[in-house]
C-alpha cells in the first residue's frame, strides 16, 4: 500500500482520538462534546472553523498553497446509535443506551487525520471543506445541513463521503457509480378494530388478526408486484397490541421499513403499503392509518466521473487489487444522499473486517478497526492532492 508517511506516523494519535470518541458517544443533534473536540482540533491545525449548521455541525475550510482553484468537500458523520454496547473493551461506551455501533467515531477520526496532514503541507491548488455532519442515523442531519445552506456557504464542485464496511477486508476500498445505497423510508400502521373479551371474538373486530393479514399481504409487494430484475425490501419489524391474555385489544400498531434503489420503485412501495394496509383492514371490517416518517432518505447515487476518480485514487493508496469496483449496491440508507443530490460526487466503502463471519454495523459487539484509520486518512489526503493538483 502507498500510505501517506506522515499519516502513518500519526497512527497512535489517531487511535487514541478514535477510542476517546468511542467511549463518549453522542446521539444525533446532541454531539456537543464531539463537535467541540472536532472544532478545537481543526483550529489547532490552523484550519478556518465554521460551526452551527444543523446545530452541532462543523465545517473546516483549508486553502492550498499552490494558488486559486476549485473547492471540494469531504464529509464524515459524528453521531452514535441509541443502543447498549456489549464489547467489554477498555474504551467501551461510558454511557448506557449510547454506542458507536456504526463506526462514525472512525469516520470522524480519519477526516481529522487527513485535515491535520493537509494543513501541514497544503500541497494543493484550491480549497477543501471538511464537513463534519451530525445526526446521520435516520435524523436527516445531512438534509438539514444542505437546507441551511451548506453548499451556498461552502460551494463545492465535488463532494465525497466514506463509510467503513465490515464485509470488505482491511486494505480494500469499494467504489461504484450509480446507486450505492438504497432509499430508506420507515412507516407505522395503526389498525383500529373493536376490543372485547378473548372468549367472545365474534363480538369484536380483532386488530391482531388484521395485522397478521397485513404483514403477510405486504410481502407480495416484493414477491408478486415488483419486477424480479428490480430490487426492493419491505420489512415489518415491530408489532404492538394488547396488554392481557384474555383481552382482544381495540388497536394494533405495526412498524417497519421500505428500501429501494430506484425513485420509481421507492414510490411504488410507499403507495403499496398504503393500498394494502387500507384494503386488507377494510376487508376485515377494521380501519388503517398509515404514516411514513418525514425522516426519509433518498437513494445514495454516485456520479460516474467522480466514482471513477475515487476508484483511481483508491488504487494509488491500496493498489489495483485492493479496489472493489462496481460492488453490489447495499440496502442500507445514507443521508449523504442529500449532498449528492446537490453536488456531483462519490461514496466509498473502506474495508474493516472481511472475515467469514464479520461483526456488522449496528451490532452491539461492533468496534471500528483502528488498523484502517491510516488507510482512510491516506485516501482522503491523496484525493485532495490529486483532485486539486496544480
Amino acid at each position: 500500500m502507498n500510505l501517506v508517511p506522515r499519516i502513518v506516523e500519526l497512527e497512535g494519535e489517531l487511535t487514541a482520538w478514535r477510542r476517546d470518541f468511542h467511549a463518549h458517544p453522542e446521539l444525533g443533534y446532541e454531539e456537543r462534546r464531539t463537535s467541540e473536540l472536532v472544532a478545537e482540533r481543526l483550529a489547532s491545525f490552523g484550519i478556518e472553523v465554521h460551526r452551527g449548521l444543523a446545530g452541532t455541525g462543523v465545517v473546516g475550510t483549508l486553502r492550498g498553497k499552490l494558488g486559486d482553484g476549485p473547492a471540494i468537500g469531504l464529509r464524515a458523520d459524528m453521531d452514535a446509535l441509541p443502543m447498549d454496547e456489549m464489547t467489554n473493551l477498555p474504551h467501551a461506551s461510558k454511557h448506557a443506551g449510547r454506542m458507536h455501533a456504526c463506526g462514525h467515531d472512525g469516520h470522524t477520526t480519519m477526516l481529522l487525520g487527513a485535515a491535520r496532514y493537509l494543513a501541514e503541507t497544503r500541497n494543493f491548488k484550491g480549497t477543501v471543506h471538511f464537513i463534519f455532519q451530525p445526526a446521520e442515523e435516520m435524523l436527516c442531519g445531512g438534509e438539514r445541513m444542505v437546507k441551511e445552506g451548506l453548499f451556498d456557504l461552502f460551494p463545492c464542485s465535488q463532494v465525497y463521503g466514506m463509510h467503513n464496511s465490515p464485509s470488505f477486508a482491511p486494505g480494500q476500498i469499494g467504489v461504484r457509480a450509480g446507486p450505492v445505497l438504497a432509499a430508506a423510508d420507515t412507516f407505522e400502521i395503526t389498525l383500529t378494530g373493536r376490543g372485547g373479551h378473548g372468549a367472545f371474538p365474534h363480538t369484536t373486530i380483532d386488530p391482531v388478526v388484521v395485522g397478521a393479514h397485513v404483514i403477510t399481504a405486504l410481502q407480495t409487494l416484493i414477491s408478486r408486484q415488483l419486477d424480479p430484475i428490480d430490487s426492493g425490501v419491505v420489512s415489518v419489524t415491530r408489532m404492538h397490541a394488547g396488554s392481557a391474555d384474555n383481552v382482544i385489544p381495540p388497536h394494533a400498531i405495526l412498524g417497519g421499513t421500505t428500501r429501494a434503489f430506484r425513485p420509481e420503485t421507492r414510490a411504488a412501495l410507499i403507495e403499496g403499503v398504503h393500498r394494502i394496509a387500507n384494503s386488507v383492514a377494510h376487508a376485515l371490517r377494521a380501519e388503517a392509518e398509515v404514516r411514513f416518517s418525514e425522516a426519509a432518505y433518498p437513494p445514495t447515487i454516485a456520479t460516474e466521473a467522480e466514482a471513477q476518480h475515487a476508484a483511481a485514487i483508491a488504487a494509488k493508496v491500496v493498489g489495483d487489487a485492493g479496489v472493489i469496483w462496481d460492488h453490489p449496491p447495499i440496502m442500507g440508507g445514507e443521508d449523504f444522499a442529500f449532498m449528492l443530490q446537490k453536488v456531483p460526487g462519490a461514496f466509498v466503502m473502506l474495508g474493516g473486517d472481511g472475515g467469514d463471519d464479520p461483526i456488522m454495523c449496528h451490532d452491539p459487539r461492533f468496534d471500528f478497526n483502528d488498523a484502517t484509520l491510516k488507510i482512510g486518512a491516506s485516501f482522503w489526503a491523496r484525493l485532495v492532492e490529486e483532485t486539486l493538483s496544480a
